[in-house]
This record gives structure tokens, C-alpha cells and sequence, in this order.
């Protein structure tokens, strides 16, 4: 299981098994410990530009020197580049996004061992193709992401978060998304609470937690909700999409134990029993994929 420690040593490997018919794993078989540095850390311009071996933690810690940090708070410890190859996110999706949201530009290993950048490290870019946005979901069959370029936040002065115990989950979102409070993160854990998390100035987040209890009731907590959330998440066997907008539909056909990202349309669920898409459309995106992939990797060098 080689371990690589530079985009030379990256390309080298791909271009062997490129030629000789060879079949990477990216993270089995080529594994990215040894490219795990902070390369630019633009403060001022809320960015930076890291390698892909890097884990959120130890870049959290980098971050949070300047008061700054990543917006992505996925399940576990992951690397940079596993997050945008699974497209990992958290609770804070509801106001940050995904990883294609924070990524800028990126420097990529095709399957031939071919270097190829894209994007760039300032927040407005129109350079080129955006590659960043294309490889976030590919699951290391597009390329291998060797450094990433990202977008920044401050850290919050204060963070404090509401539970609601309610038995009409959909009409508390609806009625907190409706307001105008900004909350960084709002689940509904099946069958009966919903947590909004609010971030900011204390006393941006002290009138925005009072408006939300005056909205639905509920009490302050801490913020264990956000490690269950994420623990239900982690072990989640099935995951479905719907338009927001049917959460109170969605959330009748849900099992007890999913974790639903309410403003994002997307469920963890404990079991795979339900269906996300008509066989139909699953067949067009499996298609287009496919198509896609081919265009990258013709020889079928990189398996996920």
C-alpha cells in the first residue's frame, strides 16, 4: 500500500499502472499520508491552500490561530481530499454548503499521471474549468486530488443551540425557516426533535435563540445534539434526496433514527428500504457518469 509524499510521487505511481494495465484504489492502494501540509494560509483573505492527506482536525488547529476555521463538520476525521471525493458534510450544510461550495481550486492527479490545476486561491475565480466542483462526489474515480484551495470562515464569538421536542418536526422548520433568524445548522432527529445551532456575536446568537423559542418552544442544549446527529449519520445505511420544500410529505415515510438535513433535502437513514430516484432516472445518472468517467480515465486505471 504505497504512501505518497508528493504530486510527483502521486503522478509516478498512476503513470506505472497506466501503462502496465494496472487498477488503483486511491485511499486502499495509494494512500496520501505523507501529503498532509498547509501550503498558504491567506488570513486576510479568508482562504488557504492545503494537501489533500491533510485531516480536518490538524487543519482545524491551524485554522483556529488566525480565528478562523473550515466549515465542514462531516462525521469522524477525514481527510481534505476524502471530503470532497465522498462530498462529506455535516449539520453546518444548512448555511455553509457542501465541499463544492468551499472549494476554490484544486490540483488533480489524472489517471495517466497527468498534473492538471484548475480554479484558483481567491473566493471570486473564473479561471478554467472548474474541476474542484466536477471531482466532489467522484469517489477517487475522476483523478486523484492532490491540494485543494478553500474557502475560510471566522470563528464564531458565540455558538449556542435550541432543541425542540415536538410531534410537527416539518411545522417547527417551517416556521424557523420562515423567521429571520440564520441558524449554521437545522435537523430534525426522527421521530420528534429539531436542533437549530446559531453561531456569531453573543448577542446576534442571544436574540436569535429568543426569537426561536418565542417561534416553538423548545429549551437550550448543548452541543451533544450535533454529536448524535453526526453519530446517526455515521452509521446510516441509506441516504435519501427530496426537495425541501416536502419535508412534512418526507418525513411521514422516514424511519425513527434518521437524521434529516431540513433546509438541504437529504435524510441518513438506518436502513436502504427507500428509494431515491424512479429506475429510470438512476439509469440516466449511472449513464452519465459513466460517460464521464470515460472521458477521464479511459483505460479504467482508477476503481472506486
Amino acid at each position: 500500500m504505497p504512501s505518497v509524499s508528493s504530486v510527483e510521487e502521486a503522478a509516478g505511481v498512476l503513470a506505472a499502472a497506466s501503462r502496465e494495465g494496472g487498477r488503483v484504489r486511491i485511499g486502499d492502494d495509494l494512500r496520501l499520508d505523507g501529503l498532509a501540509r498547509v501550503l498558504e494560509h491567506e488570513a486576510g483573505d479568508l482562504t488557504c491552500t492545503v494537501e489533500a492527506g491533510i485531516r480536518l482536525s490538524t487543519l482545524a488547529a491551524v485554522l483556529a490561530r488566525a480565528g478562523q476555521r473550515l466549515s465542514l463538520d462531516p462525521p469522524g476525521d477525514p481527510t481534505i481530499g476524502a471530503c470532497l471525493a465522498a462530498a462529506l458534510s455535516g449539520p453546518r450544510r444548512h448555511r455553509f454548503g457542501t465541499p463544492r461550495d468551499l472549494v476554490l481550486g484544486v490540483t488533480l492527479v489524472l489517471a495517466d499521471g497527468t498534473v492538471a490545476s484548475s480554479g484558483g486561491k481567491v473566493v471570486k475565480n473564473v479561471a478554467g474549468y472548474d474541476l474542484g466542483k466536477l471531482v466532489c462526489g467522484s469517489h477517487g474515480t475522476l483523478a486523484l486530488i492532490a491540494r485543494v484551495s478553500l474557502r475560510l470562515h471566522p470563528l464564531p464569538a458565540a455558538a449556542r443551540t435550541v432543541v425542540v421536542e415536538t410531534r410537527d418536526p416539518a411545522g417547527a422548520v417551517a416556521a424557523i425557516r420562515g423567521s429571520q433568524v440564520v441558524p449554521s445548522a437545522l435537523d430534525v432527529l426522527l421521530p420528534g426533535r429539531v436542533a437549530a445551532l446559531f453561531e456569531g456575536g453573543e448577542a446576534a446568537v442571544a436574540a436569535q435563540v429568543a426569537t426561536t423559542l418565542a417561534l416553538v418552544g423548545g429549551a437550550e442544549a448543548d452541543e451533544d445534539i450535533w454529536d448524535e446527529s453526526r453519530e446517526l449519520q455515521a452509521a446510516a445505511r441509506g441516504v435519501v434526496r427530496f426537495p425541501p420544500g416536502e419535508l412534512a410529505a418526507r418525513l411521514t415515510e422516514l424511519e425513527p433514527g434518521t437524521v434529516v438535513r431540513a433546509g438541504s433535502g437529504v435524510a441518513y437513514c438506518p436502513s436502504n428500504s427507500l428509494l431515491q430516484s424512479s429506475p429510470a432516472s438512476a439509469a440516466a445518472l449511472e449513464g452519465l457518469k459513466e460517460r464521464v468517467r470515460a472521458a477521464f480515465d479511459p483505460a479504467g486505471v482508477l476503481q472506486r
